[in-house]
């Protein structure tokens, strides 16, 4: 443990996060195990899940805690995953009522190993709980089905709220940081969303060696297939098998970073360090 401490860079003072606990951060880790859930906040060691807990939120993980990809940048595990759990949808439904949630935020690993990339029980977990919870409002995080339209449509026809998709970084560093997925094939994805009627939405990490203007050229890219909402937040190293920090972003540099992004036609942009996709999601449901 203190060689791999002595590998990281130190946290700088505005990378503070809030401890997890509480009464409703409690509540919400009772109702997850009990119901046998994943969430990306555990899974993929979310900086805000103390924050974001206690405020009785979560974004929930479908189709298993086992990836078929091996990004540089995450901590979900990769592996070969078990069959997809028929029972799992009606457990995520329980969950949310019991959580009084009205703004669920879903995602998933990618499935890789199955033919239609998890698309079908995507599709089939929202129509579940679009039935058992009428008022819920949904953002569903999605993988890239390899950038298959008829595959992507089956997500788009049920009907959730948001779809987003993340670049999570610039077209030049892609190669390097994502597994199997390419920066064009995720802008694929999201051109077609944005021509639904839903709200389209993805994010990129800042810290990984980008330049300022690739950065603005992805800013550009989104806006060009019609993304109407951006999340920028810091990339922090999960382990030391994973992708060294190149750069803490200060603050300021992120709020410089939204004004551009607002000013260039995103309608809602969350960037700051400690932003995820998630961060925030309810308020990405307004047109």
């Amino acid at each position: 443990m203190a060689n791999e401490l002595k590998g990281r860079k130190r946290l700088p003072h505005w990378m503070k996060m809030q401890m997890p606990g509480g009464k409703h951060y409690m509540q919400v880790k009772d109702v997850v195990e009990r119901n046998k859930l994943h969430t990306i906040c555990t899974s993929g060691n979310c900086p805000n899940i103390g924050e974001c807990w206690a405020d009785g939120t979560a974004t929930f993980m479908i189709l298993g805690d086992i990836c078929t990809r091996a990004c540089k940048f995450c901590a979900v595990h990769t592996g070969r995953p078990l069959p997809p759990d028929a029972d799992e949808p009606y457990r995520l439904a329980d969950s949310i009522r019991k959580m009084g949630i009205r703004h669920a935020v879903i995602t998933s690993v990618d499935r890789d190993d199955l033919d239609d990339k998890g698309a079908g029980f995507w599709a089939e977990t929202i129509r579940i709980l679009k039935k058992a919870l009428p008022e819920l409002t949904m953002e569903t995080l999605i993988p890239d089905m390899d950038g298959r339209e008829e595959l992507v449509s089956q997500i788009i026809e049920a009907g959730p709220e948001v779809i987003s998709h993340n670049l999570e970084t610039v077209r030049r560093l892609t190669p390097q940081i994502r597994s199997r997925a390419k920066y064009d094939t995720s802008l694929k994805v999201i051109r077609q969303i944005s021509g639904s009627a839903l709200v389209s939405k993805s994010g990129i990490m800042l810290g990984l060696g980008e330049r300022e203007e690739e950065v603005l050229q992805t800013m550009d890219d989104l806006l060009e297939v019609g993304c109407e909402v951006m999340t920028i937040g810091q990339y922090l190293q999960p382990t030391m098998e994973h992708l060294t920090v190149e750069e803490y972003v200060e603050p300021e540099k992120f709020s410089e970073y939204k004004k551009i992004a607002l000013a260039k036609g995103f309608r809602h942009v969350e960037s700051s360090p400690l932003v995820r996709s998630s961060y925030h999601a309810e308020k990405h449901i307004r047109r």
